[in-house]
């Protein structure tokens, strides 16, 4: 997604013999995007990959249902308020989903049981609360509070949230991928020198070499159910891989935003692009410079858009009423903005403490059961004077 990797032991040349110290000859394993046409990564294993057969599934993914509201209107809600789950992949509540991704929230309370792997999309995770590693076949990724977690389709790892730490976890699932926006990368693929982040501030997995945890069970989410499987052996049999498909964590706090003249628009904030939606980055800095500058976003009428915002910490200047963890839903066709007398009093302002995630997405978006139940109904009303 970033760069070529490349760590312990592999070929001289891709697709040729490999065998370890005892000669016996390793697997190599292809993970592909696009067909053949994109990124991809070669694994090399001690077992054949495939080898798995069917298994019993330990838990159940919440279902994914939507809604259409009876009438056009802003939304709010109070995701804290939405139930703890289990294990991190079955534990996510989808309140927000279209034909290109699903958005949601997580309170995992333990680890996960078996080895997941998602073949519905790419997950990009914001870590609200908690801290842990993301143990895959291709290492181990330390993740903490007010990180992006960033986990390609098809890879098989697990979660394992540090004990006795509280996680919330604001998650997007991308149908169709999710990864640097090109406007931040050069023809060759590396970050532009004038990109809002660095190759220095991602974090990628530690490579651990084999390992055996003694789980043998794999769960592949596909077509929005969950699908039991068991390994004969350990799954983390990997001994070497090379590519360019794997997990990344981005610290939020490591992006760099643009302050210009006057207000800018969200696009500069954007942080990962996906098919049909873009992630934006709102943190601390200072504001617009202008000496008759306005602050405060602008009020906007959405035409073409569906905008989501996740608020995680600081003073909201456009908004009152929310807070960290709470979850505003602009649908297209009705304009929004800032609250009453918000827009008035940014005059003057010199800096924002915020910190929040936005979606803006190109397909209208239906809310769930989940969202239904942690509806602020009063919300659409306070934006009148």
């Amino acid at each position: 997604m970033l760069q070529r990797l490349a760590y312990g032991r592999i070929p001289e040349k891709h697709h040729t013999v490999l065998r370890d110290d005892e000669g016996r000859l390793l697997y190599e394993e292809c993970i592909t995007r696009d067909g053949f046409e994109g990124p991809y990564t070669l694994l090399y294993h001690r077992a054949r990959p495939q080898a798995v057969h069917e298994g019993t599934a330990s838990e159940a993914a919440p279902a994914l249902s939507g809604h259409i509201p009876d009438k056009l209107a802003r939304r709010h809600y109070r995701s804290l308020s939405t139930p703890a789950g289990k294990g991190p992949f079955a534990s996510r509540l989808p309140l927000l989903f279209n034909d290109d991704l699903v958005i949601g929230v997580a309170q995992p309370t333990a680890a996960d049981q078996t080895y997941v792997s998602n073949g519905d999309g790419d997950e990009l995770i914001f870590v609200f609360e908690g801290a842990g590693i993301v143990r895959s076949i291709l290492g181990d990724l330390r993740y903490e509070k007010n990180d992006y977690l960033l986990l390609p389709r098809g890879i098989i790892y697990r979660m394992v949230p540090d004990e006795g730490v509280p996680q919330r976890w604001f998650t997007m699932e991308f149908r169709r991928g999710v990864g640097i926006p090109s406007q931040w990368r050069t023809p060759v693929g590396q970050l532009r020198m004038d990109a809002p982040y660095c190759h220095l501030d991602f974090r990628v997995p530690e490579f651990k070499g084999p390992m055996d945890e003694g789980i043998r069970g794999l769960t592949v989410k596909k077509s929005d159910r969950f699908h039991a499987f068991k390994f004969d052996g350990p799954p983390l049999d990997v001994i070497g891989w090379d590519g360019g498909v794997y997990p990344i964590a981005f610290p939020i706090l490591k992006f760099q935003p643009r302050v210009g003249l006057v207000h800018l628009p969200p696009t500069w904030h954007g942080t990962f692009a996906g098919s049909g939606a873009l992630v934006c980055s709102f943190v601390p800095r200072p504001v617009d410079f202008h000496p008759q500058a306005i602050p405060c976003p602008y009020p906007h009428s959405n035409v073409d858009v569906d905008e989501v915002i996740f608020y995680c910490s600081g003073n909201f200047t456009s908004r009152r009423g929310v807070g960290p963890g709470s979850v505003s839903f602009h649908p297209a066709g009705v304009a929004h903005g800032p609250h009453p007398q918000a827009y008035e009093k940014s005059i003057g302002a010199k800096s924002t403490e915020e910190l929040a995630v936005m979606l803006d997405c190109y397909k209208p978006l239906k809310p769930t059961e989940y969202a239904l139940a942690v509806e602020d109904p009063a919300y659409q009303e306070s934006f009148g004077d």
